[in-house]
């Protein structure tokens, strides 16, 4: 009996010193052949093309709820995702770069703003329109238009670069249309964001009139989160300190690191919180809205936490 488990034991010994490499994740240089830091930009593009989704049978899905939320970069939390500003970074890229090129450069779907808020996705937008989406404003009226996203002659979305820098000082929040869902087969809550709106404050047709109606002509367009991720995961974010933790935006976004604060959900209504500054008086509308989103975030924390029995 002791022969033959010293035997088996050589024969394992065997194998582990023939396939090495089989029980081990592969590893790559930390630097790169210049002697510089590596960033790892083939295996993401090789990673991008597997991104792992998880399938849910409509059946065990009891319970959704869809959310609308902002993500302002002046949060310190969320300022990987607007540095670095410069078009011309040669390792990194902020978040509206990222989207942009994944637009004019790889056929990324862009659908319009809808006259409603709530996003349809159902009309793709055209180069002429992301051309008249992203217009700049402009100093005087005799000056001629300038453009973000540009036309050419084949009808091909371009981005201009000379206005980038420009465009994206003023393109400080985004609009994450997200459904929460409570699946009974694995009995957990998750949350999906489902697409993602770049917002410029400083739109030369943006509105006044109301709070919603501003915000509303402030949005470029929408696009879905699922069609996004690839690019989002090509892409490594600035590190926050230490060279060594290196996160890509999907993986940002799928840890939810972000900071953000609650629009509003779908109701019976069609509202938004901020389309009560109609029928709240002005100076209790700010009291009121951030009593509403406390509400919803409570809806939902108790939701969950009721589930459960102790």
């Amino acid at each position: 009996m002791r022969n033959r488990l010293s035997i088996v034991v050589l024969l394992l010994a065997f194998c582990a010193t023939l396939f090495p490499l089989k029980a081990q994740k592969s590893s790559f240089p930390f630097f790169d052949q210049s002697g510089k830091i590596r960033l790892q930009t083939t295996e993401l593009d090789d990673l991008a093309d597997t991104i792992a989704v998880i399938s849910h049978r409509a059946d065990d899905i009891v319970w959704a709820r869809v959310v609308y939320r902002v993500i302002d970069m002046r949060e310190k939390q969320n300022y990987r995702l607007y540095f670095p500003i410069r078009y011309d970074n040669p390792s990194y890229r902020n978040l509206f770069k990222v989207i942009l090129d994944a637009i004019c450069n790889d056929g990324l779907t862009a659908y319009e703003r809808g006259v409603e808020f709530l996003p349809q996705y159902n009309r793709p937008l055209s180069a002429e329109d992301l051309q008249a989406n992203t217009q700049l404003p402009k100093e005087t009226e005799d000056e001629e238009n300038s453009y973000l996203i540009e036309a050419d002659a084949l009808g091909t979305p371009t981005l201009n670069v000379d206005n980038f820098t420009y465009y994206v000082k003023n393109q400080l929040k985004y609009i994450i249309q997200e459904v929460i869902f409570f699946d009974k087969h694995s009995s957990r809550l998750y949350s999906k964001i489902i697409g993602i709106a770049p917002l410029y404050s400083a739109h030369p047709h943006k509105q006044d009139a109301t709070a919603m109606s501003s915000l509303h002509t402030s949005i470029l367009f929408w696009v879905l989160f699922d069609e996004l991720r690839p690019f989002l995961a090509k892409q490594y974010m600035i590190n926050s300190g230490n060279e060594v933790q290196r996160l890509t935006m999907d993986e940002f976004f799928a840890q939810r690191l972000y900071s953000s604060y609650l629009l509003g959900d779908n109701n019976l209504f069609g509202r938004m919180l901020l389309d009560y500054d109609k029928v709240v008086d002005k100076d209790k509308f700010e009291q009121y809205v951030k009593k509403e989103q406390k509400r919803i975030e409570t809806e939902l924390l108790n939701f969950e936490q009721d589930l459960w029995e102790y």
